[in-house]
């Protein structure tokens, strides 16, 4: 690719959720010091085994092309069987500072605002909420109780207590080690659109007491056969700051949030919102995007699944399934990129499917540059990622990141 055209190039960032490269100084801290998503991953599929729905080692041509390997190896140390590429691209790996391994500390630290403060964890116990607050979501439900109170996944507390929920109209409220408060309620029986305003109310109660996200899980069916819908909506805290999304927007460019971005700034800066059902339909945006998006626009998109289906739920074979299918779908998206385009490949935490728990796992993400030449960037910082794509727009960047642009 060229370089940018004046007013023309426009800037891609793509957040593979989860998809982490090991080596965060602070791993200790947080209970994670040798967790690597990729290298163990790609050690399993080298292994033989991660060969349920595929076989042999890890390949991503595309990803590995423009430096993957070569970053978890910077990141890290570790050895990433099957990753060995020359890069075409330009590669690193950058480091968090926010104290948190969550989605809106990492996507924000991503656009230029590191987190300023601790968040709020529910203790793993049952209950686990105070007992106020279960009071306030009760008021705001019209109900006599709640249900679940307690940590967990959220196919097995639907599982759990949906029957009952059914029965007594309480809704089922769960946490995880994420500074969330979840509530999971029949889209029929209790109503998505009850769902979604008891959500939307109570989450100034929750951001107040500096919980992250406030999240909507309707599911339908019935007992012996829940499944959640595709309706989840998540009611985040808004940043502290202005971020890469309110910078480009206030500079007259236009912006694309795909998948969950809009969730998680709260629609600051967003343009123009392109959810999906699926990874495999966020794609699809993301690749007609290449083809439409304005000239200096950018594009934000979050591809969840890495994360939810496949890290939570530990899951080595699928996770590695999920990044060899994605692999692909990257090379057809860089083949519509346009002379001047920037794409940057990047994460927002790890979620080692390898590791104890299934809790995210504190790592340094692979960065990966297309359109920018090639060769090593180094360890950067997660704001140098919102600069870059600041420097590559020409626009103000008022964060602390520093561009590593050539």
């Amino acid at each position: 690719m060229a370089g940018p055209e004046p007013g023309g190039g426009r800037a891609f960032l793509v957040v593979m959720d989860s998809v982490g490269c090991g080596g965060a100084p602070d791993a200790a801290t947080f209970g994670d010091e040798g967790a690597n998503t990729l290298a163990h991953i790609a050690a399993a599929c080298a292994a033989g085994a991660a060969d349920q729905g595929r076989a042999g080692p890890l390949r991503l041509p595309v990803l590995d092309g423009l430096g993957l390997g070569s970053a978890v190896r910077l990141a890290s140390g570790d050895a990433v069987p099957g990753l060995d590429a020359v890069p075409q691209g330009r590669w690193g790996a950058a480091t968090e500072v926010s104290r948190g391994k969550d989605t809106p500390s990492g996507h924000w630290e991503l656009a230029g605002v590191p987190v300023p403060w601790d968040w709020t964890f529910f203790p793993d116990t049952v209950p686990a909420f105070p007992q106020t607050l279960a009071d306030e979501v009760c008021r705001l439900a019209g109900s006599d109780g709640i249900l679940g109170n307690c940590h967990a996944s959220g196919v097995p507390v639907i599982e759990r207590f949906g029957a009952e929920h059914i029965r007594t109209g309480r809704p089922i409220c769960y946490t995880s080690a994420d500074s969330v408060f979840q509530i999971a309620a029949h889209e029929d029986s209790f109503g998505l659109d009850r769902l979604l305003t008891l959500c939307r109310d109570l989450a100034p109660t929750l951001h107040a007491m500096k919980v992250g996200r406030v999240i909507a899980r309707p599911f339908a069916g019935t007992p012996g056969a829940f499944s959640r819908t595709s309706h989840r909506r998540d009611f985040a805290i808004a940043p502290p700051a202005p971020t890469l999304l309110d910078w480009a927007q206030g500079a007259g460019r236009a912006t694309h949030a795909v998948g969950k971005i809009g969730d998680i700034f709260s629609m600051q800066g967003v343009g123009t919102l392109h959810k999906g059902v699926s990874d495999a339909a966020l794609c699809d945006h993301l690749i007609r995007l290449a083809d439409v998006a304005e000239p200096g626009s950018l594009t934000f998109a979050n591809l969840v699944e890495f994360d939810s289906l496949y890290g939570h739920r530990r899951d080595v074979a699928g996770y590695a399934r999920a990044l060899e299918w994605f692999d692909d779908r990257a090379g057809v998206f860089l083949s519509r990129l346009r002379p001047g385009d920037l794409a940057i490949f990047t994460a927002d935490h790890g979620n080692d499917p390898t590791w104890r728990g299934s809790d995210h796992t504190r790592e340094r993400v692979p960065v990966l540059a297309a359109g920018a030449g090639s060769g090593p960037i180094g360890l950067v910082a997660f704001t140098d990622v919102a600069a870059s794509i600041a420097a590559h727009l020409g626009i103000p960047a008022p964060g602390p990141g520093r561009s590593f642009l050539p």
